[in-house]
């Protein structure tokens, strides 16, 4: 790739992250912060992202600046805004590092699940990564170094939850994501080769993606539902073989290391290999039974 050096520290910077109040998002606030960047941090809780700006201020060094913004990343609009603040509230002609974190999951299958369940997810998560890039861009092109990291997903490249668990708009929204941040290597060293991008493919990362989806997603649940639902987002956090703050140094020291392509957690590291070396395999049901059994059994098997 192009011979611009490498960023190496975070120091004075200027951190864009959407999803800053729970999982990766709040981790990435966390460890940034430490190290003296400043941030801006956007999601739709006021009092979860209270609580990451308090985490990350104390650890922070004097003079860091944390600010919050209630931005749903699905709407253009709503990005733009909170963009606007970003100028103004950190009074700034650019910004150094954007992290398109937000994400959440729905819309499994065509056949059971609503059609609004499926455009929510794909709209956040896939949605929210082009607008977040389409609206930071000249900020980023404005700064000295730029690097923005995509949050797609083993589910980039494996559109499979295992045999018999339909998984289509999640998968299609992280395939988008993978193949636009893989575009724009080219389009960045073209027009603006100071500024990178890197794709983020975790696993399983102890996370409450499954709390935070039925939170924000569309589908409507009765109170039985949503207390086992609370019981298996407990679970799939708890039994998690990497924690956030785990998951979130692997992609800093990415970043740091000038990598494009950031696979997070050994789970996600061998179905990379396992799927590019027979991907006419990945979905037969015993090459998954293999793939999914020794990442542990799925938490959310309980919820079908």
């Amino acid at each position: 790739m192009c011979h611009h050096a490498r960023m190496q520290n975070f120091a004075g910077k200027i951190a864009v992250i959407t999803g800053g109040a729970s999982g990766m998002g709040r981790e990435l606030v966390r460890q940034l912060a430490a190290e003296g960047c400043h941030i801006a941090m956007c999601d739709l809780s006021v009092e979860e992202m209270e609580d990451s700006r308090t985490q990350a201020l104390s650890v922070a060094p004097d003079g860091t600046v944390i600010t919050t913004h209630i931005c749903d990343v699905s709407d253009e609009a709503s990005i733009l805004a909170f963009r606007d603040a970003v100028v103004a509230q950190h009074q700034t002609d650019h910004i150094n590092l954007l992290f398109n974190n937000a994400g959440l999951s729905g819309g499994g299958s065509l056949f059971t699940e609503t059609r609004e369940s499926w455009d929510r997810c794909f709209a956040v998560c896939w949605g929210g990564v082009y607008y977040g890039v389409r609206a930071f861009l000249p900020l980023l092109a404005a700064s000295d170094e730029g690097y923005i990291v995509n949050t797609s997903s083993v589910n980039g490249f494996w559109a499979s939850l295992g045999p018999d668990r339909p998984h289509t708009a999640y998968s299609a929204a992280k395939f988008a994501v993978k193949g636009f941040s893989e575009a724009l290597i080219t389009d960045l060293r073209v027009n603006a080769p100071h500024v990178k991008v890197a794709v983020v493919m975790p696993g399983h990362i102890g996370t409450s993606i499954v709390e935070t989806s039925m939170r924000h997603g569309a589908n409507e649940f009765d109170m039985e539902t949503t207390e086992l639902m609370k019981q298996a987002s407990d679970l799939f956090r708890d039994t998690a073989p990497m924690s956030a703050a785990e998951a979130s140094a692997v992609i800093l020291a990415g970043v740091r290391n000038d990598k494009w392509r950031i696979l997070v957690g050994d789970d996600a590291v061998s179905l990379d290999e396992a799927v590019r070396a027979d991907p006419e395999a990945a979905y037969d049901t015993i090459t998954l039974g293999a793939l999914t059994s020794n990442t542990g059994d799925s938490p959310f098997d309980s919820l079908e």
